[in-house]
């Protein structure tokens, strides 16, 4: 039985933990200007970083609070060539 435990622990319950360590460490990053996309594949900008929520600008003119919880990543810059 302590076995059975030893197993599901180390192959299902740590690595779950580490995950969601990873994901909170991630949102709580956050700063002004950063690009994420939400758990329902919406590309937004980071406009303020609130304790329990995120403002986020989605267009030009529209603006919304998305709670930290649906954050699914972080949009990491990076500089892209132009093909000819």
């Amino acid at each position: 039985m302590i076995i059975i435990f030893a197993i599901f622990y180390f192959l299902i319950i740590r690595p779950q933990q580490q995950q969601l360590k990873k994901h909170k460490e991630m949102v709580e990053g956050l700063k002004k200007g950063d690009k994420i996309v939400t758990t329902g594949g919406i590309i937004a900008e980071v406009i303020k970083n609130e304790k329990d929520h995120l403002k986020v600008k989605i267009s030009d003119n529209t603006i919304v609070k998305i709670d930290k919880d649906y954050v699914a990543k972080k949009i990491e810059d990076t500089p892209t060539t132009a093909e000819s």
